[in-house]
């Protein structure tokens, strides 16, 4: 096990040190009306699988399988355009409409009910998007009328009639979304969209208090607005709001993959700069509660690729975005959940972007399989087993010289502890693309000293992908000599590797 020349990464585990718990929301997703995200993804009358609502149970048995717990809809860039009355009602009676945010036609075939259904069949919980780009006040407040009050409103009673009796009782609302950006429909300065937002909220409030509502934040810290843009928005909407968002993508640019693989580090910056952010605000008003963040949207995206391409013309379910994605990106995308949970105490809410087809965790072809990506892996065994209370863990690691970041450590890892049972798990990537990096755990501060197991995601070929002929490509696989020995864990962690490590109390 010992590496000779090779200084091994360490850090130690005491369970009196938490960042705070993990909220459900964390391993949250995103389903919007883009691509082939919902149409041929979740949902394909007549593919074989598909049940009497056209829900393809191939996807359905994925979606519980990767362990989402709250879905974002219905965008995105979508849902600035989005009326949603078209979307409800029967079937055939829907009107077609243009999409414009993504240049497609819209059949409004799938709609609220038919995602209130998704999410009943998939267990999680919805996450609905209010349109403040074309729209405002009085449709939020409809919406929400329509899916919340019980009864006995020309709303509600339309929902009833349209065969969901029950309210749907959704919870937590998205104001707007990235209303910062200029490409958005109906773009709004700061000044505006804090206006709106505080008045939308105020509204959606007297129909339901007990609602959780998120304002937009940045569509990311490159942005020329970022900062200034939360501090005026929070500045007008701070008492009416629960949560402000927070959107990073990141791609491999110019062949510079140690720079991509250090990505977390600019995720972990952005993340503390919004909290800074949003407690200014705080003290400045002399405010009680503390603003939480939703990182609501996150993935690695190759964004210069999609620009590239021929946008559709007015195609109906055209396929955008369908990244495919390989080992390192898998590497990457761990260690952005990582950052997550390094933040959990602030980051409360956070959803994948997207579920199926559209950069998503899950592939599906029409009338055919559906598969698991890379990426599919390390957030199904985050979301299984990332459950409990974040541990504090302070690395000393080697470190390596990245042209964006500067010397990056090459661990990045987090601990999370289940109180309860004592068992805990710990999440590592080695940004190395050469070496093995051995790790040394010192638990003296937590009971958990039985090693349960030691997954893998790693590869010979960096590129190596899951595909339609080939989806058992890339899988976890067991680590090899990884031990535990008078209260300290030693692991080699493989090149360019993503790592789940188990550990249970011993049993007396």
């Amino acid at each position: 096990m010992s590496h000779p020349g090779t200084t091994p990464a360490r850090f130690t585990l005491d369970a009196a040190f938490g960042v705070g718990p993990v909220a459900p929301r964390l391993y949250g997703s995103f389903v919007e009306h883009m691509g082939r995200c919902v149409y041929t993804g979740l949902y394909e009358p007549g593919h074989p699988s598909a049940d009497a609502a056209g829900l393809r149970q191939d996807v359905l048995d994925l979606v519980r399988e990767l362990g989402v717990t709250t879905v974002r809809y219905p965008g995105g860039n979508f849902v600035s355009g989005y009326r949603w009355e078209d979307s409800v009602g029967p079937r055939e009676e829907r009107p077609v409409r243009l999409d414009l945010a993504w240049r497609s036609t819209e059949t409004n075939e799938f709609g609220l009910g038919e995602f209130m259904d998704f999410c009943a069949k998939a267990d999680t919980e919805p996450m609905m998007a209010v349109n403040l780009g074309t729209r405002g006040v009085a449709e939020a407040a409809q919406l929400l009328e329509y899916c919340n009050h019980p009864g006995g409103t020309e709303l509600s009673d339309r929902r009833a009639a349209h065969g969901a009796k029950e309210p749907y009782g959704i919870k937590m609302w998205c104001l707007g979304n990235e209303m910062d950006g200029p490409w958005q429909i109906g773009h709004k300065t700061a000044e505006e969209y804090g206006r709106l937002a505080v008045e939308t909220a105020r509204a959606m409030r007297m129909i339901d208090p007990g609602l959780e509502l998120v304002a937009c934040g940045s569509s990311g810290s490159g942005i020329a607005t970022f900062a200034a843009w939360e501090a005026t928005v929070l500045e007008a909407a701070y008492d009416e709001v629960d949560y402000v968002s927070l959107h990073a993508y990141y791609e491999e640019t110019d062949g510079d993959r140690d720079s991509f693989l250090a990505s977390a580090v600019d995720m972990e910056h952005f993340i503390e700069s919004v909290v800074a952010t949003c407690d200014h605000v705080r003290a400045r008003l002399k405010a009680k509660k503390r603003i939480n963040l939703s990182f609501d949207e996150w993935n690695v995206w190759y964004i210069r690729r999609s620009e590239a391409a021929t946008p559709p013309d007015w195609d109906q379910a055209p396929r955008l975005l369908e990244d495919n994605y390989s080992v390192t990106d898998a590497v990457v995308f761990g260690s952005m959940l990582i950052a997550l949970l390094r933040h959990a105490d602030r980051v409360t809410s956070a959803s994948l972007a997207q579920l199926v087809n559209v950069i998503a965790p899950i592939m599906t072809e029409p009338g055919g399989p559906a598969w698991r990506q890379t990426t599919f892996f390390p957030f199904a065994q985050a979301s299984r087993y990332g459950r409990g209370r974040v541990l504090r863990v302070e690395v000393d690691s080697p470190t390596y010289p990245t042209a964006r970041f500067g010397e990056v450590p090459l661990l990045h890892a987090t601990a999370v502890i289940d109180d309860e049972t004592g068992d805990v798990t710990v999440f590592a990537v080695n940004r190395s693309q050469t070496d093995v990096l051995p790790l040394e755990i010192d638990l003296r501060g937590v009971d958990a000293h039985t090693l349960a197991e030691h997954l893998v995601l790693a590869d010979e070929n960096p590129e190596a992908t899951n595909t339609a002929d080939r989806p058992d490509r890339v899988v976890p696989h067991a680590a090899i000599g990884t031990s535990v020995t008078g209260g300290v864990l030693c692991a080699d962690l493989e090149p360019m590797s993503w790592n789940m490590v188990r550990l249970s109390r011993p049993q007396n």
